[in-house]
């Protein structure tokens, strides 16, 4: 059997029939030559097919179709990295050799020994320190004969968008399109709205393990441990940010002086915002109740999508007090509504 069926098979015991587009996506990673020269010739000439740029809206199957290859590879010399990690890798190593001469050069050599290729996931430059060095170490990678795979949201041209000294980081970019297939996935399938769809068509009740074992399945990322997230040069509490996920505890967030701007940032960023841990309060509670309505009818008019995790828990009683009733009853309607298939198939 082909390492093409192979792949497609994975992927639909999986329940991901893959669409056109992404059966074209599967054959250009099958037919990427991963194996490392360094015959003189290649290391002094101009390669072409030095790896792959995918991007497009999320949920369309980059990162499953990515690491199912990658999983039929079963090549040990592959690394893959969500960019967080990566970049938390990059800086740890820079640490350790900022005395050396081109240190760098030697993160580079220690990242690309015995490395064939390099998957890192959720490509998005945000931060200026790591645009002035992703941009020069993807050259280096190149050059060394390690091969690339990145997958993003954005077209390598709208990345770090307004950001200090950007021209620079756009000439490393421009020599990344030059040696990397720059390819596009727009399926038809938005796979994780699906999927938390489903979620939506039972009634069980998710523990922490099952939120977090789903959040890895559909969204690619085991960085599951509490932490912080900075809304408007403020921190709070958080079970996860990433690029484009929030999840937050009710019990804990809304606790927080949070307030509209605060609700607004998070829409803006977060593709999809999960939200656990509730419990009922009354009106010696009703600011939390406040924060949370307030949560609500922005998200709801951003048209953010956001998974609620109320387990037992009744959430047309969740206030169970008598001042803000009647605010508490839009509210409730609207619950209702970003709960149902028919609001979230808005995304698929």
């Amino acid at each position: 059997m082909s390492a093409t069926q192979n792949i497609i098979d994975a992927l639909k015991n999986q329940g991901a029939n893959p669409d056109l587009a992404q059966l074209n996506l599967i054959q250009k990673l099958v037919n990427l030559k991963i194996y490392k020269s360094f015959s003189l010739s290649k290391m002094f000439s101009k390669q072409i097919d030095c790896g792959i740029y995918i991007w497009g809206d999320v949920g369309r199957g980059k990162t499953l179709i990515t690491n199912e290859y990658i999983k039929q590879a079963q090549d040990s010399s592959i690394k893959s990295f969500h960019y967080i990690d990566f970049m938390n890798f990059i800086h740890s190593e820079l640490n350790k050799n900022s005395g050396s001469k081109n240190p760098l050069s030697k993160v580079s050599k220690i990242l690309t020994k015995k490395t064939s290729l390099i998957f890192i996931d959720e490509f998005q430059v945000e931060d200026v320190a790591d645009a002035m060095i992703i941009g020069d170490l993807l050259i280096k990678i190149i050059d060394s004969g390690t091969k690339l795979i990145l997958t993003s949201n954005a077209h390598p041209d709208s990345l770090y968008k307004d950001g200090l000294q950007r021209q620079k980081f756009m000439d490393s970019i421009k020599f990344l399109k030059e040696r990397v297939d720059i390819h596009e996935l727009n399926g038809d399938i938005d796979y994780r709205t699906r999927n938390i769809i489903q979620l939506n068509n039972n009634n069980d009740i998710y523990s922490e393990e099952n939120i977090t074992s789903f959040i890895a399945n559909n969204f690619g990322t085991d960085h599951l441990n509490s932490g912080e997230i900075e809304i408007n040069n403020r921190r709070f509490e958080c079970k996860l940010a990433l690029n484009n996920i929030l999840w937050i505890e009710f019990s804990s967030f809304f606790r927080e002086p949070t307030g509209s701007s605060d609700y607004k940032y998070i829409s803006d960023k977060f593709d999809w915002i999960f939200i656990s841990n509730f419990n009922y309060c009354d009106d010696d509670s009703i600011d939390i109740i406040r924060r949370f309505i307030s949560f609500i009818d922005i998200a709801y008019i951003q048209k953010t999508k956001v998974k609620f995790f109320f387990n037992n828990l009744d959430f047309n009683n969740l206030y169970q007090g008598a001042k803000i009733d009647i605010l508490w009853q839009r509210c409730g309607s609207r619950l209702s509504e970003m709960q149902s298939s028919k609001y979230l198939k808005k995304f698929d």
